[in-house]
């Protein structure tokens, strides 16, 4: 059955049962049936939220996060409110539990949602209305918590929960993607796949806005959305080491540049980018031999790269001598 006539018969039901206030609002509402975890690092403090749902863009209502305060995931018949009100009243000292009943107890729609909160000390709390389309369920554990409705079986909860506390070992962001993955395995959503999230915050409040996210990856629309989200973490973490490297050359500290640049390459060999800038590194460091073969490579495959090095010495990104930059340029 297509979501758009699920969503009318839905209104239909409910205007018989809540006042036509609740009907019209379950009408407007996303439709985001899905699973999805909330979880914290013990050793980082770090906090993530995880979902997948056969639902477009599930990550842009669903996921929620501030560093230093928690994060929420919100589903099923989605309420929006509960992201930013949620993380207002963790902020303001609440527990991710009391935060939680606060929201619920006013929600004249709670029958319809599920949503799951975490605060910065670990605390967890998930709700499940009675009305999420089964099959559905929650479980609270130790510094995380997983929720799902619609999905194909019961096996998809136990699954999540397994995966979460046998990946320990994991950083955060890689474990969540494991528990997504395992949802999958387990059945996950009776509908299919279509999209998922990642957002990962910091343990403590950030000075700057744009410091706030430490991960923040979305697949809108794909068959294989986890599996495309795992792809993209490791891309993420490639560019991590690519972004520590160019921090390094602007501190003139090339061992740090080189090494960084390396580790991104070796995550994401087919990158152009990370292979030139190795060898920008490289040459800068008055290691040439070794960057011309990579300068030759990288230019064979797409000659702006040789229009670009033209540029890099009046930024001073580029020290090596004239005649240095003329055997570069010859390639």
């Amino acid at each position: 059955m297509k979501p758009s006539i699920v969503k009318t018969l839905f209104l239909v039901l409910t205007i018989g049962l809540f006042p036509d206030t609740w009907a019209q609002q379950a009408y407007k509402d996303q439709f985001a049936h899905t699973f999805s975890i909330v979880a914290r690092d013990k050793n980082t403090g770090d906090m993530a939220v995880g979902v997948q749902s056969h639902w477009f863009s599930v990550g842009t209502s669903v996921a929620w996060g501030k560093s230093g305060v928690g994060v929420v995931a919100t589903q099923s018949f989605i309420n929006p409110a509960y992201g930013p009100q949620g993380l207002k009243l963790m902020e303001e000292g609440k527990s991710a539990g009391e935060a939680l009943r606060i929201l619920v107890a006013n929600d004249e729609g709670k029958d319809f949602r599920q949503v799951g909160f975490l605060d910065a000390y670990g605390n967890a709390a998930s709700h499940t209305g009675k009305n999420c389309v089964q099959s559905a369920g929650h479980y609270i554990g130790d510094n995380f918590a997983v929720q799902a409705n619609m999905m194909l079986n019961d096996g998809v909860v136990p699954a999540m929960v397994e995966a979460f506390e046998s990946n320990g070992h994991l950083p955060l962001a890689e474990r969540v993607v494991q528990v997504l993955l395992a949802a999958q395995k387990a059945g996950g959503d009776i509908r299919g796949r279509q999209s998922a999230a990642l957002l990962v915050v910091n343990a403590k409040p950030v000075e700057h806005i744009w410091q706030d996210k430490k991960v923040d990856l979305r697949v809108d629309d794909s068959p294989t959305p986890v599996a495309e989200l795992e792809r993209l973490l490791k891309v993420h973490r490639a560019y991590e080491h690519m972004n520590k490297g160019d921090l390094a050359i602007e501190a003139n500290d090339m061992d740090t540049a080189l090494r960084e640049y390396g580790a991104a390459e070796k995550m994401f060999p087919e990158n152009l980018e990370m292979k030139y800038w190795t060898a920008i590194a490289l040459a800068n460091n008055q290691r040439l031999d070794e960057a011309l073969p990579i300068f030759k490579t990288v230019f064979s495959k797409d000659p702006n790269w040789k229009t670009l090095t033209k540029r890099l010495p009046k930024s001073g990104l580029l020290t090596v001598s004239e005649g240095d930059l003329k055997k570069i340029l010859s390639l």
